[in-house]
């Protein structure tokens, strides 16, 4: 208690702008663990989602009545679903009036899906970038907030007769808050950023796999059906 009681009147001690830096710090601090918090959250379900989505398209279910049933909450969807969604979608499409060209089909419907990964990807990145400013430049705003206020001590310093430690001390301890600040909001920003951006990587290449999987398989389908239509 009584370390808490004295940090706090070490802050309400500080010169305006150091204070401002404190503050600064807090919330951006407050902030990058709310949005570690959440990224979480999303990333750990992107997985379990992934998962259970190839479950199903590998469980032998017609690839028709997938879509289907994909398609009826296709508002709700996500991940691999999206990426399925939007290759048999197109391939679909082509299919209809290009059914003797397969490597026109194929072509637009592996277009398809990268647009998607894309979109999955950038869309699992999100707040990752602010992670990676808190974690690069709040060393260094609490530094100017530390070097602030030991230049405010050492001026006040200047303007007794008689210095002694027990008067500069408490000035350097206010300012050296903002570094000791500043440490606290990036450590945990750049290790969540790290993590982080490994399960973003990971799900990237889930997508990615999943993708050129199903492109193979589409494309013997629309060789089938080429074959098919030469015959008749």
């Amino acid at each position: 208690m009584t370390a808490d009681i004295s940090i706090l009147d070490l802050f309400l001690q500080a010169s305006l702008l150091v204070k401002l830096v404190m503050l600064t710090l807090l919330g951006m601090s407050i902030a990058s663990w709310a949005m570690i918090i959440k990224r979480s959250k999303v990333l750990s379900q992107a997985s379990k989602d992934a998962e259970s989505f190839e479950d199903k398209f590998w469980s032998g279910t017609d690839l028709s009545q997938l879509y289907q049933k994909v398609k009826a909450r296709k508002d709700d969807i996500g991940g691999t679903e999206e990426i399925f969604y939007a290759g048999f979608t197109e391939f679909a499409r082509l299919r209809k009036s290009n059914a003797n060209s397969p490597a026109y089909i194929m072509e637009g419907t592996g277009r398809a899906m990268r647009v998607s990964v894309a979109r999955e990807v950038d869309e699992l990145e999100t707040s990752l970038p602010f992670l990676a400013t808190v974690g690069s430049i709040s060393p260094y705003i609490g530094l100017f907030g530390t070097v602030w206020g030991i230049m405010h001590a050492f001026i006040a310093l200047g303007e007794v007769k008689q210095a002694t430690l027990s008067m500069v001390a408490p000035g350097i301890a206010e300012a050296l808050i903002a570094t000791a600040m500043g440490l606290f909001a990036a450590i945990p920003a750049v290790m969540a950023y790290n993590r982080l951006s490994n399960k973003v990587s990971k799900l990237e290449h889930t997508y990615a796999t999943f993708s050129e999987e199903f492109h193979s398989i589409l494309h013997r389908q629309a060789m089938a059906g080429r074959d098919s239509a030469n015959k008749e």
